[in-house]
């Protein structure tokens, strides 16, 4: 492997545990911070697309518990995105890359469709924006270790012989 190669792979994967770390942030902050300001206008946005002729306010307690609810999900997101990435790092596992993409985009469609559908752009733009930051590193990180290890998408787990 190539000096460059090697200093690249440092940083995509360092990367990736900042975009976990990050997801994880965001997650508590959405499940315990709904009632900071930059909530209650990302509500009033989505209230006024979903229901263009109620009053925003009628409905955010109810978006404030949903919005909570997910940021508990992504929590737990967030800490499988992390073992993947630690995974991949530390056993230079293509599978581990293949894992997040693979869930990337089974989330990013879906999300992207029912925020048009919607109308909820603001959506739209941040899961473009999750899919720029995401895919070309875990591509470039799975053909780089898949190339390290032969052409098995799943790297071997080291043999550990039993001592008992």
């Amino acid at each position: 492997m190539s000096h460059s190669s090697s200093r690249l792979r440092r940083v995509l994967v360092a990367w990736l545990y900042a975009v976990a770390l990050g997801h994880l942030a965001v997650s508590l902050f959405l499940t315990w911070g709904g009632h900071a300001p930059v909530v209650t206008d990302y509500l009033a946005t989505v209230g006024h697309a979903l229901r263009p002729d109620a009053a925003p306010a009628q409905g955010q307690a109810l978006q404030r518990w949903w919005l909570a609810l997910f940021g508990a999900t992504l929590q737990s997101y967030s800490l499988f995105m992390l073992a993947l990435v630690h995974l991949g790092n530390t056993l230079r596992a293509p599978a581990a890359w293949l894992g997040l993409m693979a869930g990337v985009l089974l989330w990013a469609p879906q999300d992207m469709h029912l925020s048009i559908a919607s109308g909820v752009w603001i959506n739209l733009w941040f899961d473009a924006a999750a899919l720029l930051v995401l895919l070309p590193p875990l591509a470039w990180l799975y053909r780089h270790d898949r190339r390290c290890i032969g052409t098995s998408p799943v790297s071997p787990l080291p043999h550990r012989p039993d001592h008992g």
